[in-house]
């Protein structure tokens, strides 16, 4: 309400009325006079998509001024075939005083228009993201880049990653890195930059007193580039997060590594993922954790260590590590083989170690003896929130095990047991743990042959339990008495926001089922379908749910065999659903039907933010040609899908 003694100017109502709108009503408006114009278009041109279905490159010229964030889709790009007609466009765009992201990510851009860039970026001193990830800019690319980086004061954040840099392009950068004093992210990814790239930035590293990220993934370093890098470690006192996975650094590298860490105080985020360290690379790096190189280093608190085959031996070196750092937070270690013996040893350290949060063991062959050490281990752990223990084999004995400790454990938030044939017996005993601990809000028991009297035990804890949020399981639908054990337990239950039970063989039968659930429920926020065969009368069912329900934001019904009537049934219910934000319909052979079905909803519901179409071939040009038209008036959609990148 308006002061009397201070009412507002117009200007500022017109401001206040600008900020509520959505990109669709603003568009409107800004074309009612120029006074509105000049409220409305600043906030309508602040982030940009150019795209085949977005704004022209005309009124994107007139408006670069308004610009702050500019996405250049490649479809857009490629169309400007001269070269200089490119180096025209980057010239204009760069030329605004506003703009402060770029992302021009696989463009083809080569070294002709990263040169371009390099000339508009000595002049520009708004620019602070700039993204050229997949372009080809190659060595000659690179080092113009870094000449230009000298005298440039304001970009923050480079992605140069997967562009052929080589390591004669890397020995570019060096002066570049030295001299300049604002670039704190550098992303170099995949440039096959090798041992001689790694020890041209290792020089820059000892002299650079600003950069906090650098990503090195897929490189091709071996043991002496990581030795350069880690040598650079010790003098170099911003770098943050180092990312080296995909790389060929071996136990020697770790090594090397070890000896850095006993320097550095500034680490915090090491990634070493699929880097051939082994057992004995691992002991080394264990040794760096303990208590004595702790004394220097106290700052390591995330680890990478996935795919390395470190085997129960490198388990066995980080668990004694483990028992006196104080430090490490999150530990991952899938992909590593470390068998029973290997969990063991985690869980006597997890018995005593009082900062560890997430430990990963996705696919480590730990089976259902390991699962059942750990669980000794969440009787008295009180700090580890995240656990993950995927495709394990832990069976239902272990799964029983877990549950005792789940009675007792009050800090386990998160827990992942997909893949892990628990059955119905090891659903049951989970389903008692639910009715009295109280911490657990996320599970997953995705693909563990969960048969009937598994799923009702799991529907009765729901009905007790008010603090899970998460639930993943599948289960064979095909029973009378499932569907209405779920919805008694959904209507129940008024904590779980998100439910995925894809590919459990819900059919139409069960759409209905969820359907008359979604009438009546306040909580549930996402539903995966995903892969259950509906068809077109269980989209129906579904459609007459989203007429009326006010909490569901996300739908996933992905591969569910809807058609093109399935999809108009739904379309039905877009125009008066106002709170969907993501649908997924990718999979589903709509067919144009379909399609412009959808772009009809789409002319009047503005809060469909993702529309997932992925996957279907199905959609003709009509279709394409319906769902296009409507994107140049609804601002707020963003429709993926092969056809409309």
């Amino acid at each position: 309400m308006m002061s009397r003694t201070h009412p507002l100017d117009l200007p500022e109502i017109r401001s206040r009325i600008a900020n509520s709108l959505g990109r669709k009503d603003l568009a409107s408006c800004s074309r009612v006079c120029q006074d509105w114009n000049d409220s409305f278009t600043p906030l309508l041109y602040n982030t940009i998509i150019l795209s085949k279905h977005g704004p022209s490159m005309e009124s994107i010229e007139r408006n670069k001024h308004l610009i702050r964030h500019l996405v250049i889709q490649m479809c857009v790009y490629e169309k400007l075939r001269l070269t200089s007609s490119r180096h025209k466009v980057v010239s204009s765009i760069m030329a605004n005083s506003s703009l402060t992201e770029l992302h021009l990510a696989s463009n083809s851009i080569g070294h002709d228009g990263a040169q371009a860039l390099c000339e508009a970026l000595k002049d520009n001193s708004t620019l602070t993201t700039l993204n050229l990830d997949d372009n080809e800019i190659g060595p000659e690319g690179a080092q113009a880049l870094f000449e230009a980086l000298k005298n440039n004061s304001t970009l923050t954040t480079l992605n140069l990653g997967d562009n052929k840099i080589g390591p004669n392009g890397t020995q570019a950068m060096f002066k570049g890195l030295k001299s300049n004093s604002t670039l704190t992210n550098l992303d170099l990814g995949y440039n096959s930059i090798g041992d001689n790239g790694a020890q041209s930035l290792s020089e820059a590293l000892k002299n650079n007193s600003t950069l906090t990220t650098l990503y090195l993934g897929g490189n091709s370093i071996e043991r002496n580039g990581a030795q350069a890098l880690f040598e650079a470690l010790k003098i170099n006192s911003t770098l943050t997060t180092l990312e080296l996975r995909y790389n060929s650094i071996a136990d020697g590298g770790a090594q090397a590594l070890s000896k850095a860490l006993k320097n550095n105080s500034t680490l915090t985020t090491l990634n070493l993922d699929d880097n051939s360290i082994g057992p004995d690379g691992t002991q080394a790096l264990s040794e760096a954790l303990k208590t004595e190189a702790l004394k220097t280093n106290s700052t390591l608190t995330t680890l990478y260590l996935n795919y390395n085959s470190i085997g129960p031996d490198g388990a066995q070196a980080l668990s004694e590590a483990l028992k006196t750092n104080s430090t490490l937070i999150t530990l991952n270690l899938e992909y590593n083989s470390i068998g029973p013996h290997g969990a063991q040893a985690l869980s006597e350290a997890l018995m005593n170690n009082s900062t560890l949060t997430t430990l990963s063991l996705y696919t480590s062959l730990i089976g259902s003896n390991g699962a059942q050490a750990l669980s000794e281990a969440l009787k008295t752990n009180s700090t580890l929130t995240t656990l993950d223990l995927a495709v394990n084999s832990i069976g239902n004995n272990g799964a029983q095990a877990l549950s005792e400790a789940l009675k007792d454990n009050s800090t386990l938030t998160t827990l992942n047991l997909n893949y892990n044939s628990i059955g119905s017996d090891g659903a049951q005993a989970l389903s008692d743990a639910l009715k009295t601990n109280s911490t657990l809000t996320t599970l997953y028991l995705g693909d563990n042959s969960i048969a009937v009297n598994g799923a009702h035990a799991l529907f009765e804890a729901l009905k007790n339990n008010s603090t899970l949020t998460t639930l993943e399981f599948t289960w064979d639908f095909n029973e009378p008495e499932g569907g209405q054990a779920l919805t008694e337990a959904l209507k129940t239950n008024s904590t779980l926001a998100t439910l995925n039970v894809r590919r459990s063989w819900f059919g139409d039968k069960g759409a209905q089922v969820l359907s008359e659930v979604l009438k009546t429920t306040s909580t549930l926020t996402t539903l995966d379908l995903a892969g259950n065969f509906i068809g077109p009368t269980g989209a129906q069912a579904l459609s007459e749910a989203l007429k009326t329900n006010s909490t569901l934001t996300t739908l996933d019904l992905y591969g569910t065999a809807i058609g093109e009537n399935g999809a108009q049934a739904l379309s039905e219910a877009l125009k008066t659903n106002s709170t969907l934000i993501t649908l997924n319909l990718g999979g589903n052979s709509i067919r144009s039907n379909g399609a412009q079905a959808l772009s009809e909803a789409l002319k009047t519901n503005s809060t469909l933010a993702v529309l997932n179409l992925d996957d279907d071939k199905s959609i003709g040009p009509d279709g394409i040609q319906a769902l296009s038209e409507t994107l140049k008036t609804n601002g707020t959609v963003t429709i993926t899908g092969d056809l409309f990148r």
